[in-house]
């Protein structure tokens, strides 16, 4: 029977979503791991039955299963040939919470944060939190049998499993498996009795001892429990469709003492010590992981010792006992929660951070999680960096001190057949070395295929025929989740690299971090799906995932659907792919991935490379030549202004201008200033100072449509000593012409802006609008990498507060004394920072926070037609709950067009530029 019979039969059987189209295929291709694997179709599951039922049909069609949680696991587990069952659409709900016997009954598909947050009422929590628990799933935790930095304190996700509910991809009725329970396959129990022996010698005594199957979970003294001998099987065994799992208690209070050792292995011998002062996390990195300066205390390498009390004052004191226990070059604890997050993220990002090296070179999972007795981790560190030097290769270990369990990411070539046959060697010598120091292959992640074919180094023959005996009592037909654990695929098979063009593709943008290579630009995405998290907070990426929670639009799934269109094997028609195209159309552009994905893919330099090369020498849509043109358009109709702002309150003519220029009939056209900001600078009678000049660039945004602000700019200068300048002649940043991808007007607009601006060598340019200042401060280069003029520009531009931090470090702003909130843009969070307008409002007395995200409008984007539920969903986000909570008073700040204009359309409020704030305090 063909693929188009099993997905008939599929979506007759099956109440949940069943889908086999190209996009589909391509988002489910690859997890986190180095591995890749073409589905035939996707399954989302509604309940038990879906899933019983996606088993007996692709049982008739001797179909393979793979189920999926998040998709971040990295040994290429959570990829496969046939069925991938996603649990994360449907059947992602906390099914009960019992506070009493601190259980909770859950759905594979639920995201560990949100059952912390149903347990967070109750002062209780789920133990183990690996580093992406706002968007990996306790299925997938279970199929892995994951940890976190907390393993310390509360296990594994094994040792907080009670019961499970399971199908089997043989049929049957579905097993409730656990302690105690009667379930189980025919011939289990008769399995174990014959192998006491092995079973109870065969297993290294380790804290975090993943590799394998769990058969000594089996043994008559351990319960005998089935539920612990799944978790960790890696969905090669049966399909979980409920778990029943323990709560503990949370800490009242947290404290976090940050140690400092001269080196890494010093730290790592250190580590064991604390271990009997009760701490909740022994976590430890050093110095070649953090990239910026941190806070973090003297040393080479430090160990993150968190510890719990029922107060703040009994957790510091918890946290100061290590600190005075520790043999530490330096340290300090740390109880402020803003601070601790900060230190926390340096970790936490740190399964992105390292995918490349400090002088960009890209670096691979493959031997991520390994695990040693603790006592052993100084001694095996030290063979391990001598065994990365051997092979040629560089890695910057971090993870689990305390339980001696490493990450790392390795620079392996995985490009070439020699830099493969090297990743080779080095994971058998690898596997060797782990085995010396009496260590696991796997210590949190799973064997995948990337370890799974070195078992028998650890276990030895006879143990690895156990494993596959055992899987076949569990799934006889052999089809789930083949060639992982038992009977794997060799190490250095599918490997998504393979895939992709030998050559560089020629592309308009310049990709200095990336060699200026486009495939090496998408292969940074390595699918730790930080992009997926759903809750709202200070960074941006990724609003339209929020606003959908669909994968096609997180930045993951957009690079993922680049990476099939450069293979060409799912995504078929290249720069011309419909399904990379529908994907990138509701990307904001925020550029909140460039600085939140920790691996800083930049989806809307991609987005706008892809729409320059699918577009090219064909028709657009009109929003394109409507927005894309906007600084033309506005210059031509400037001496109009007045008659156009009469006419466009027409309703007709209206809704045909919106009609004509692809713009949603719910937008309201922006006003055109009757007086460009320009001719206003023009026709001013300047005061006679003499002070050091500063250009200040009159962005399209302010010139035509909010002239006020750059009025506001000016008196701000002035009054800080300098002497504001505009350019002679009229400059453009090119924004609008970037973000609709028509990449070769925007060079031209580039090129003849560069022409006209010659400022002496150090002039600051102040650009008000965040988007324009991001454009050339990033976007301009990176077009126009071979003209020095570029580079010069960029380095010139600040924004208003950093030039006034800067130039003018005396000036005293006036004490405004007031609340505010508002929106920072999108841009200034990705590309600028808003560290110095944070500090001017400080001193100005403006206090509040401005919100995070996006506003949504995002330039062209909002204006568009079709993406109005979409804009909106992301104001809604962040930007209009914190607007509508702001006390009467508060004062509402924007710097950036859209945001105010979002903000004005959807709520009818004015916002401003912090320059009109400043410029009103100055002319009391």
């Amino acid at each position: 029977m063909s693929a188009t019979d099993l997905v008939r039969d599929l979506a007759q059987a099956v109440h949940g979503d069943v889908e086999s189209d190209a996009t589909a295929r391509a988002l489910t291709t690859m997890d986190a791991s180095n591995y890749r694997r073409v589905p035939q179709a996707v399954v989302a599951p509604r309940d038990a039955a879906d899933v019983a039922e996606t088993l007996r049909i692709c049982r008739e069609h001797a179909t393979p299963v793979v189920p999926r949680g998040g998709g971040t696991s990295i040994a290429g587990q959570a990829t496969g040939t046939g069925v991938v069952l996603d649990f994360t659409r449907h059947m992602r709900r906390v099914l009960d919470l019992d506070p009493a016997s601190r259980t909770a009954v859950v759905q594979p598909g639920v995201v560990l944060d949100d059952l912390r947050a149903a347990a967070a009422p109750h002062g209780l929590t789920f133990g183990p939190d690996p580093s992406t628990h706002s968007r990996c799933t306790l299925g997938g935790m279970i199929g892995n049998n994951s940890c976190g930095s907390h393993s310390v304190a509360w296990g594994t996700t094994a040792d907080n499993l009670r019961s499970l509910r399971v199908v089997r991809y043989g049929g049957g009725d579905a097993l409730h498996v656990g302690r105690g329970l009667p379930d189980a396959p025919p011939g289990l129990h008769e399995f174990a009795a014959a192998h006491l022996a092995l079973l109870r010698t065969g297993f290294p005594a380790l804290p975090r001892r993943i590799s394998g199957y769990a058969l000594d979970a089996l043994l008559p003294e351990h319960g005998p429990d089935p539920a612990r001998a799944l978790c960790g099987s890696e969905g090669t065994l049966a399909v979980v469709t409920e778990a029943t799992v323990r709560l503990v208690e949370t800490p009242g209070a947290r404290a976090l003492a940050v140690l400092g050792y001269a080196d890494e292995p010093a730290a790592a011998e250190a580590a064991p010590g604390l271990l009997p002062h009760g701490p909740l996390t022994v976590e430890g990195m050093a110095a070649d992981l953090v990239r910026e300066p941190a806070g973090l205390p003297r040393g080479g390498a430090w160990l993150f010792v968190e510890t719990g009390g029922a107060t703040p004052a009994e957790a510091r004191a918890h946290a100061e006992r290590i600190l005075r226990a520790a043999d530490a070059l330096d340290g300090t604890v740390v109880t402020d929660p803003a601070a601790m997050r900060t230190l926390w993220r340096i970790r936490e990002d740190a399964a992105g951070t390292a995918t490349r090296m400090p002088d960009g070179t890209e670096a691979w999972p493959g031997w991520e999680d390994c695990a040693v007795p603790p006592a052993r981790l100084g001694p095996y560190l030290r063979d391990f960096r001598a065994l990365l030097a051997e092979h040629g290769l560089r890695g910057t270990p971090y993870g689990h001190f305390g339980d001696g369990c490493i990450h790392v990411r390795i620079d392996f070539d995985l490009l070439t057949e020699q830099g493969v046959a090297r990743f080779r060697r080095f994971s058998e010598d690898q596997a060797g070395l782990v085995v010396a120091h009496g260590g696991s292959l796997s210590g949190e992640h799973g064997d995948g295929q990337a370890r799974a074919e070195l078992l028998p180094r650890m276990y030895g023959d006879d143990m690895v025929r156990l494993f596959e005996r055992f899987k076949d009592l569990w799934d006889p037909d052999g089809r789930l989740n083949p060639g992982i654990l038992a009977r794997p695929a060799r190490l250095d098979e599918n490997l998504r690299f393979a895939v992709l063009p030998g050559r560089p593709v020629d592309v308009a943008f310049g990709y200095p971090n990336d060699g200026g290579d486009f495939s090496a630009a998408v292969r940074r995405c390595v699918g730790v799906a930080k992009c997926r998290t759903e809750k709202a907070g200070p960074e941006v990426m990724c609003p339209s995932f929020r606003a959908t929670g669909e994968e096609a639009h997180s930045t993951r799934g957009r690079a993922r659907l680049l990476h099939e269109m450069l293979a060409g094997e799912v995504v078929t028609d290249g720069w011309r792919s419909t399904e990379v195209r529908d994907a990138l159309d509701l990307c904001v552009s925020c550029k909140g991935c460039r600085t939140d994905c920790p691996a800083g893919v930049d989806m809307a330099t991609y987005k706008a490379e892809f729409l320059h090369h699918h577009y090219r020498r064909r028709l657009r849509p009109a929003a394109h030549y409507a927005m894309g043109g906007l600084p033309r358009w506005l210059r031509m109709a400037a001496p109009f202004a007045g008659a156009l702002n009469a006419l466009a309150r027409i309703g007709p003519l209206a809704a045909l201008v919106r009609r004509l220029g692809g713009i949603d009939p719910r937008r309201t056209l922006p006003v055109l200033a009757r007086q460009t900001f320009r001719s206003w600078a023009r026709a001013r009678r300047a005061p006679g100072a003499a002070g050091p000049p500063v250009i200040l660039w009159p962005d399209t945004f302010t010139d035509h449509l909010s002239p006020e602000a750059g009025r506001a700019a000016v008196r701000v200068l002035e009054s800080a000593g300098g002497t504001p300048v505009l350019p002679a002649r009229g400059v453009c940043c090119g924004l609008t012409y970037v973000s609709t991808g028509r990449l070769d007007a925007a060079r031209a607009v580039m090129r003849r802006t560069l022409d006209r601006m010659e400022p002496a060598p150090g002039t600051p340019v102040v650009v008000l609008e965040p988007s324009c200042a991001a454009t050339l401060r990033t976007d301009l280069p990176e077009l126009l990498p071979d003209d020095p003029r570029a580079a010069g520009l960029a380095a010139s531009v600040r924004t208003l507060a950093q030039y006034l931090e800067e130039y003018a470090p005396e000036w005293t702003p006036p004490r405004l004394d007031r609340r505010v909130a508002g929106q920072t843009h999108c841009h200034q969070h990705a590309v600028l920072g808003d560290a110095a307008e944070r500090r001017l409002r400080e001193k100005a007395g403006l206090t509040g926070e401005l919100s995070g995200g996006c506003c949504g409008l995002a330039g062209n984007f909002g204006f568009e037609k079709g993406h109005w539920d979409v804009s909106v969903a992301c104001a809604e986000d962040q930007l209009l709950p914190s607007v509508r909570a702001a006390r009467p008073g508060t004062e509402l700040l924007a710097d950036g067009f859209s945001c105010r204009t979002q903000l004005e359309q959807l709520t009818g409020l004015r916002a401003r530029h912090l320059a009109e704030v400043l410029a009103e305090g100055l002319d009391g």
